[in-house]
C-alpha cells in the first residue's frame, strides 16, 4: 500500500521550501500539481526529477478513483498546488477524504498557507477565529454576511484583487465603517504589504491604490 502526502509549497519566497518538503518530492513516485507549467519552475530551482500530474479542480472528480487504485498498488504520491498547502482554497479535499475512505495513509506536512501570517501580523484577536475563504460570488453572498456581521470570531477571507474594493465597501454595510480589520497582500514577496485599520480608512487606501497580487482579509468580529 502506497501513500499520499500533501506537500505546500511557498506562497511567494522560495526560501520558505522545506528541506523534508523537497525530499519528499524528490522520493515520491509521482507529483499531483494544480498547474504543471507553474510547478516546473519550483521543481527546477530545487533539482527535482519527479514526474508531474496535473491534478485540478476540473478534473479531480474523474481522477481520484484512479489515483486511489495506485496507491493502493503500491505508489507513493505527492500532491501539490500552485502555492501554499493544498486543499485550503485549493484542490486537495476529495483526495484527502477518498484516500482516509480507502485506509490509505495521509501524511500532510508543515509549511507556508498565507492565512496564518496574515492572521497574526493582523494585530487583531487570535485566540479565536473562522476561515471563510472566499465568498460566495452572488448567490448565498448576502446570506453570508448577514451570518458573519453576527460572528464574534476573528473572520479571515481571501479576496481577489479586483474585486477588493467593492469587498470593502460591502463591509461598511454589513460590518459597518469602523469595523477593524488588516488587509496583507504578497505575502513573503517583494512587494508585501499590510494595511490596518477600519474599514473606512483601509478602504480609502485602496481606492488611491489599487491592490494587486494575492490579498487576505481579516476582519474583527463582532463585540
Amino acid at each position: 500500500m502506497g501513500k499520499l502526502y500533501i506537500v505546500p509549497t511557498p506562497i511567494g519566497n522560495l526560501d520558505d521550501m522545506t528541506f523534508r518538503a523537497i525530499k519528499v518530492l524528490k522520493e515520491v513516485d509521482v507529483i499531483l500539481a494544480e498547474d504543471t507549467r507553474n510547478s516546473s519552475k519550483l521543481l527546477k530551482h530545487f533539482e527535482i526529477g519527479t514526474h508531474m500530474q496535473s491534478h485540478h479542480m476540473h478534473n479531480e472528480h474523474k481522477t481520484v478513483e484512479g489515483l486511489v487504485k495506485r496507491m493502493q498498488a503500491g505508489e507513493n504520491l505527492a500532491l501539490i498546488s500552485d502555492a501554499g498547502t493544498p486543499a485550503i482554497s485549493d484542490p486537495g479535499f476529495l483526495l484527502t477524504r477518498a484516500c482516509v475512505e480507502n485506509d490509505i495513509e495521509v501524511d500532510c506536512l508543515p509549511g507556508a498557507t498565507a492565512f496564518v501570517p496574515a492572521l497574526v501580523n493582523s494585530g487583531l484577536p487570535n485566540d479565536k477565529f473562522v476561515f471563510e475563504g472566499f465568498l460566495p460570488d452572488k448567490k448565498g453572498r448576502q446570506t453570508r454576511y448577514l451570518i458573519l456581521a453576527e460572528e464574534t470570531r476573528t473572520m479571515i477571507l481571501y479576496v481577489s484583487p479586483h474585486k477588493l474594493v467593492k469587498t470593502l465597501q460591502e463591509f461598511k454595510t454589513y460590518f459597518g465603517a469602523d469595523r477593524q480589520i488588516s488587509v496583507s497582500r504578497e505575502l513573503s514577496k517583494l512587494h508585501e504589504e499590510t494595511v490596518r485599520g477600519s474599514v473606512e480608512k483601509v478602504a480609502q487606501h485602496f481606492e488611491l491604490k489599487a491592490p494587486k497580487g494575492e490579498i487576505v482579509v481579516i476582519v474583527a468580529g463582532k463585540k
